[in-house]
């Protein structure tokens, strides 16, 4: 860890001043990018991405500017995209129709389901990108809870043997990343058990360490469709946002299970987590710029009242200065141009 930083109490410094200007490291941009500390590439990005069902379709999510659901043609097509730009991951999160939710969210084991068909397409047409799909429930329950509901309990054994179904159903389809965002207790072993006796031992898996119980992320919910089917609200199983060394535990649980990286969700309100969890752990730690942290920026910027453009850079650097590996971020694909065309 870095050693504290200890005032000067030198009785001199007022007239040694002159020889300790800080400024000057500032004064040209060539000297600000030698003295840089933090670093922003394209490699540290993922994509998130929608998908709809149907064809050669793109459809607005009105709470996220610029953001659109796909089908999976035009999904493909985003991923060509990605491949181009160098952007290294790209995560799929699919709409799925209401008439395809049930209390137990059985559509999420349909090997033929939007999200495994997208990724076998993708697969095909773009091999050398990464594809992550999450395992949660609340895509395809008609409650809208990432568990199996008894009553107003989400049951959390019964809910893991399901999350394990669901992703053995995408790692067949392709997936190179499994993203466990459910926040059951001992998903992350199960699910590692049984890819590895399934013969899916380069799956890598991407727990959702601390995701927090947070008001940040409506507007994915309404590009998925659960604002409108959940039922309650999902204290009982994501974490509460008062608390910080609970956080710890779990990533020590989570990396005991199996984990290859752990994520903190959501990102720059909880900067001081991302920090705790890679200095405690040094495991490769991601962050989600989720929704309502993209939404904020975007909308601010439409109405004029920031700079869009310095705003998103400025809330990536401060992912990677708080020690976050890489970041999930529906501002990936115009990072990746700015900073391409910066190089």
């Amino acid at each position: 860890m870095t050693a504290p930083f200890k005032l000067n109490t030198n009785p001199d410094i007022d007239r040694i001043t002159e020889r300790r200007r800080l400024r000057r490291n500032r004064r040209t941009d060539w000297s600000r990018r030698l003295v840089r500390e933090t670093t922003l590439t394209i490699d540290d990005l993922i994509w998130p991405i929608f998908l709809i069902d149907g064809d050669n379709r793109r459809e607005a999510v009105d709470s996220m500017p610029g953001v659109e659901r796909l089908t999976i043609d035009q999904a493909v097509r985003d991923a060509e995209r990605a491949a181009s730009l160098g952007i290294p991951v790209i995560s799929l999160f699919p709409y799925t129709d209401p008439t395809l939710r049930d209390a137990d969210g059985s559509e999420a084991l349909n090997s033929g389901n939007l999200v495994c068909q997208a990724a076998r397409a993708i697969k095909s047409a773009v091999p050398d990108i990464g594809i992550m799909i999450d395992v949660a429930l609340d895509p395809y329950t008609s409650h809208g809870h990432d568990g199996l509901l008894d009553g107003e309990t989400i049951v959390n054994d019964a809910t893991v043997a399901v999350l394990v179904r669901q992703a053995l159903v995408q790692a067949e389809a392709g997936a190179d990343i499994i993203g466990p965002s459910d926040m059951m207790d001992g998903r992350v072993g199960a699910i590692r058990e049984a890819l590895d006796a399934g013969a899916f031992t380069d799956v890598q898996i991407m727990a959702y360490t601390a995701k927090y119980a947070s008001a940040f992320y409506g507007p994915f919910r309404d590009a998925v469709g659960s604002n409108t089917t959940l039922v309650g609200d999902k204290r009982t199983y994501q974490m509460n946002p008062a608390n910080t060394e609970e956080a710890l535990r779990e990533a020590e649980r989570d990396i005991a299970e199996g984990a290859d990286m752990i994520m903190v969700k959501p990102g720059m309100p909880y900067l001081d987590i991302v920090w705790r969890l890679k200095e405690c752990f040094g495991m490769p730690t991601f962050a989600y710029q989720v929704s309502g942290e993209y939404a904020m920026i975007s909308a601010a910027a439409q109405n004029g009242w920031i700079d869009g453009d310095r705003a998103m850079m400025e809330s990536l650097m401060a992912f990677k200065r708080a020690g976050a590996d890489g970041i999930l971020t529906y501002f990936a694909p115009k990072v990746a141009e700015r900073l391409n065309t910066a190089g």
